[in-house]
């Protein structure tokens, strides 16, 4: 199994979209899971390394430059969502399985 985390301000709306996410991508047949987590808490996550990918949601980009380098050392991809896959709708939700399918 694959897992990704997404990594956003309070964990609340990253929640939903990693649920909903996750669900789209093992009814598409893809052992992939996606759990969230807050920014003070992301690089600690990141720490442990039991994530294949890291996804930084849209109103968590000023702390992206800081937790791609803790994923570096670590030699894991970490990405910025852009703002159209950070809804929890089905285009929104399409959007974000795309993202990670394609750099997991």
């Amino acid at each position: 199994m694959k897992r990704a985390l997404i990594i956003c301000a309070a964990g609340m709306s990253s929640s939903m979209m990693a649920k909903k996410t996750t669900e789209f991508l093992v009814n598409k047949g893809l052992d992939i899971e996606i759990d969230a987590t807050t920014a003070t808490e992301g690089t600690k996550k990141i720490r442990e390394d039991v994530f294949d990918l890291y996804l930084v949601s849209p109103q968590t980009k000023m702390y992206f430059d800081n937790l791609a380098k803790a994923a570096a050392e670590y030699n894991k991809p970490i990405v910025s969502i852009p703002p159209q896959a950070y809804i929890p709708i089905p285009m929104g939700i399409e959007k974000m399985a795309q993202l990670v399918e394609d750099n997991i």
